[in-house]
């Protein structure tokens, strides 16, 4: 059984200053609630190790270290990664940038599978899995109208 994760928001930014934000790996903790660090670069390919909040253990202060491998990086457009430990779990993180007016609309998603998510119920993704990527859709906002 897979879970799709979906949230979305509008920026008033253009999606070029939006992927500053999102390729720029060196900064995440400097913003990112979710993803504590990545290290490497936005680029199709690229073996990039993260540290990520463990949002299935309910533990605020626990993480997990696991190195992702960036599946669509097409600047302006759309950043992706994928991770998977074999068998229990699968993950395609994302977002898509598309142009809005004078912003732009962000859909900020993840898909999970294996045995590990096939254990968790819709009603505990929802409780423990969106509002975390809310909160980076809100702290990528504000992360974009702080800068010059």
């Amino acid at each position: 059984m897979a879970h799709a994760i979906r949230t979305e928001c509008l920026i008033d930014a253009p999606p070029a200053k939006i992927w500053s934000v999102l390729a720029d790996f060196a900064r995440w903790p400097d913003w990112n609630p979710l993803n504590l660090e990545a290290i490497g670069e936005a680029k199709v390919g690229a073996r990039v190790p993260m540290v990520f909040r463990d949002l299935p253990s309910g533990k605020p202060d626990a993480v997990i270290r696991q190195t992702v491998t960036i599946v669509a990086a097409e600047p302006g457009r759309e950043l992706a990664w994928a991770g998977h430990v074999p068998l229990i779990f699968r993950g395609r993180h994302g977002f898509l940038l598309t142009p809005r007016g004078a912003g732009t609309h962000v859909l900020h998603t993840e898909t999970l599978s294996g045995l590990l998510p096939a254990t968790w119920s819709a009603e505990r993704i929802a409780r423990d899995f969106t509002p975390a990527y809310e909160a980076v859709n809100r702290a990528l906002a504000a992360r974009i109208a702080a800068l010059p």
